[in-house]
C-alpha cells in the first residue's frame, strides 16, 4: 500500500534502526507546506488534514509504525535564520 495525498509530493516507508531495539519503520512525508507554527505562512488546518490523512495510514497499512513530515531540502535554506 502507497501513501498519496495532494498535499504531499512525495512519500516513502523507511527503515529507522535503534541503538537499542529492533528496526522500525517510518513513513516519511515530503511536502511544500510551511511547518513552522511560529512562521506567518503556516497553515495549521492543512497540516492537520495531512496528519489525519498519515496516520490513517497507519492505522490500514502495517507497513510503518509512525510517521514524519519534511520540507524538501531546496526549501531548508530559505527558512533558515
Amino acid at each position: 500500500m502507497e501513501f498519496s495525498h495532494p498535499l504531499a509530493r512525495a512519500a516513502d516507508v523507511w527503515p529507522l534502526e535503534t541503538c537499542d531495539g529492533p528496526k522500525q519503520k517510518v513513513l516519511v512525508i515530503v511536502t511544500t507546506l510551511v511547518l513552522d507554527a511560529e512562521s506567518e505562512g503556516y497553515k495549521p488546518k492543512l497540516v492537520g488534514r495531512l496528519s489525519a490523512a498519515a496516520r490513517e495510514f497507519l492505522e490500514e497499512s502495517k507497513d510503518a509504525t509512525s510517521f514524519t513530515i519534511i520540507n524538501r531540502l531546496r526549501e531548508w535554506n530559505a527558512h533558515r535564520s
